[in-house]
């Protein structure tokens, strides 16, 4: 009888590379927030993937960089702890931007982890597959993975063999989550990190990395069928204040309303969502604040 198996993959990698899009794939849900941008995820998320013979609990991290600011030191910090206790490591890379001395050193800070290091690149979709073997070899030679799978996370190509691969090296284990739970992040959490998105979407050139969310109040009112949300938008300045709600308050409008669409979808109810931004000066300095504002 072949034995079930269930454990932990913590994904790793630099910014940008494709974390995010990659977790949500796995599951087969939007679960993490995707953007282009870079340091879009701030938090570690779990998601959990049940298929035959095994349960995979993911963990979407922090991109691993050089961390200046608090609030990055945070992240980093935050990134490496989850993969200090993962059974798989899961290293991720993107084919079409190679940085080989970047990945080296993230690869370096996980050392000293038990799991095992698994390497998967990904972005193949951009790239001709005869560059796939060198840059195969590259990574053998700069660390013992006991795997190396080529994936495209957009596409899902390769993803199924990556699910496979990962439940290889799972420990035998009875399930770790109930079957119908697909992550432990909570749906006030959830609902914020929506509206961060829509942020980053409509105003990630003036706000880069200013803005955090947090939800003041959830309140489901059954006999409407509705949930009311209230959201504060907290950035850094006065300007910035002004940049985040526009011109006759049109760009606060229009991430509410994107924001809102998405979570009626995802709660599968009507929403009414009531957003507010507030100034916090230096937050993303202030560890008292970041305390606060949920970056422990």
């Amino acid at each position: 009888m072949v034995p079930f198996r269930a454990g932990f993959i913590s994904i790793l990698g630099r910014p940008n590379v494709g974390k995010s899009t990659l977790f949500n794939t796995l599951l087969g849900d939007k679960i993490a927030i995707v953007s282009e941008k870079p340091q879009t995820t701030r938090n570690r998320i779990l998601g959990i993937k049940n298929v035959e013979g095994g349960q995979l609990i993911f963990l979407d991290t922090p991109g691993i960089h050089e961390g200046r600011s608090p609030l990055n030191q945070r992240m980093v910090s935050s990134a490496i702890a989850t993969g200090q206790d993962a059974d798989v490591l899961l290293f991720l890379v993107e084919a079409s931007f190679p940085v080989f001395e970047e990945d080296r050193k993230m690869i370096i800070s996980m050392e000293g982890s038990h799991g095992f290091p698994l390497l998967a690149i990904n972005k193949i979709d951009r790239v001709k597959k005869g560059s796939l073997l060198p840059m195969i070899d590259h990574y053998q030679h700069l660390h013992p993975f006991h795997e190396i799978i080529p994936i495209s996370a957009i596409t899902g190509e390769g993803v199924d063999a990556l699910v496979r691969t990962i439940l290889k090296y799972l420990p035998e284990s009875p399930p770790l989550y109930p079957e119908e739970m697909i992550t432990d992040k909570t749906e006030r959490f959830l609902v914020s990190e929506m509206i961060r998105e829509k942020v980053i979407q409509q105003a990630y050139q003036e706000l880069p990395y200013a803005t955090a969310v947090t939800i003041e109040a959830f309140e489901e009112r059954s006999d409407k069928n509705l949930v009311f949300i209230r959201g504060t938008i907290h950035v850094e300045r006065d300007s910035q204040k002004r940049i985040l709600i526009g011109k006759g308050g049109q760009r606060l409008k229009r991430i509410g309303e994107a924001a809102r669409k998405e979570a009626e979808t995802f709660l599968g109810k009507r929403i009414f969502l009531e957003l507010w931004v507030n100034v916090e000066k230096n937050w993303t300095r202030s560890p008292r604040a970041l305390d606060r504002l949920g970056y422990q």
